[in-house]
């Protein structure tokens, strides 16, 4: 059964993001322990989605999330309104002076380069999102009355604190109620979740999620299987990975027939700045490959993920063949890999092209 979008009339919002947003201070072709100069973004799992359906797509989406009052969080939002992010709905947590009750999150990443991977430093503890409860958000008026077709959230901000995982699942539901569709992202952590139970204790939050989930979006993490399963075309270079992720996909959708489509990303590192890039999803029953990327020049990988599922989500939003969706999340990802900091700088006509079999030659 095809997604049943509530109308874009009646709606405020396409989408809302429910997650937190953390300063990123990039070191550029430095390594942060050496560094004296940082560029500065703006990025987190879910507002990445929302970001990249705005910039990139042009549809209206917004922010749920929490910020500390102070400089670095005003700063933040001021990347948020460049990128077209509606901020209205964010909560402002007065600062205590020094951080010890609330701050905002500090997201140090270096992109990596050759044989030196991408590497992350995330400075997090008592980030205002974190501490976000259920009640803090007037699901009613939101999804109700402003009205919202889509919300996006995942295991990021699950994995922040038991509040936060109690909130994910309030916001789930209440965004069934109101008709409303939902996509969540699994983004296992382990950081996030290592004094919590780690990964059984994510399992565990993602299937009750899951109950109230449209749209799952998954990544394969064993990137070298023992063998090639059989029949698989020795040319594909994902054979082994797609095969895999088609067998979860479809036991998901037993376990969990209120899921739609469920998408993954394929990743075959070869160095931090060439990967082999591609994608998979299950669509209406339907198994789908999205146009793979062999020997992809990589400028920055954080981001390509989230670039997919906005990509993804576009294609289904404008009523695009499932197979043009997947291959305009996996053309949408490979670009925003292209470009630093966590978000795409590209644009529609790119992603399009990109998608449907162009390529690099330059354009004047």
């Amino acid at each position: 059964m095809p997604l049943a979008f509530r109308s874009a009339a009646d709606c405020r919002y396409d989408l809302l993001a429910l997650g937190e947003v953390l300063l990123r201070l990039d070191p550029g072709e430095s390594r942060i322990r050496t560094s004296r100069r940082f560029a500065a973004w703006e990025g987190g799992g879910e507002y990445n989605v929302a970001r990249g359906l705005r910039r990139c797509f042009g549809l209206r989406t917004g922010l749920l999330s929490s910020f500390a009052d102070n400089e670095i969080g005003r700063l933040l939002e001021d990347f948020i309104f460049q990128g077209g992010v509606d901020a209205s709905l964010v909560k402002w947590v007065p600062y205590d002076g020094m951080g010890k009750r609330v701050r905002n999150p500090i997201n140090f990443t270096e992109r990596g380069y050759g044989l030196r991977g991408a590497k992350g430093c995330v400075d997090r503890g008592h980030s205002a999102a974190s501490q976000m409860k259920p009640g803090d958000f007037d699901w009613d008026e939101i999804f109700g009355r402003q009205g919202v077709r889509w919300l996006h959230t995942g295991g990021i901000l699950a994995g922040l604190s038991e509040s936060t995982t109690a909130l994910a699942i309030e916001a789930c539901q209440a965004a069934k109620r109101h008709g409303v569709i939902v996509s969540y992202d699994l983004n296992y952590r382990p950081s996030l979740w290592q004094e919590r139970g780690g990964f059984p204790a994510a399992q565990a939050v993602n299937r009750e999620l899951a109950a109230h989930v449209d749209v799952m979006f998954g990544v394969l993490t064993d990137d070298e299987p023992a063998s090639m399963p059989a029949n698989s075309d020795p040319s594909d270079i994902f054979a082994d990975q797609a095969a895999a992720l088609r067998t979860g996909m479809e036991q998901m959708h037993q376990r969990f027939p209120n899921i739609k489509v469920v998408a993954a990303t394929l990743r075959r590192v070869h160095t931090a700045t060439r990967n082999d890039w591609g994608a998979c999803a299950m669509i209406e029953g339907q198994f789908l490959r999205a146009r793979n990327y062999p020997q992809l020049d990589i400028l920055d990988r954080i981001g390509g993920g989230d670039g997919f599922v906005s990509g993804l989500l576009y294609g289904l939003f404008s009523g695009q063949s499932p197979q043009l969706a997947l291959d305009l999340g996996a053309a949408h990802g490979a670009l925003a890999m292209s470009t630093p900091g966590d978000n795409s700088m590209a644009t529609l006509p790119e992603v399009m092209k990109l998608a449907q079999g162009g390529d690099a030659k330059v354009q004047r």
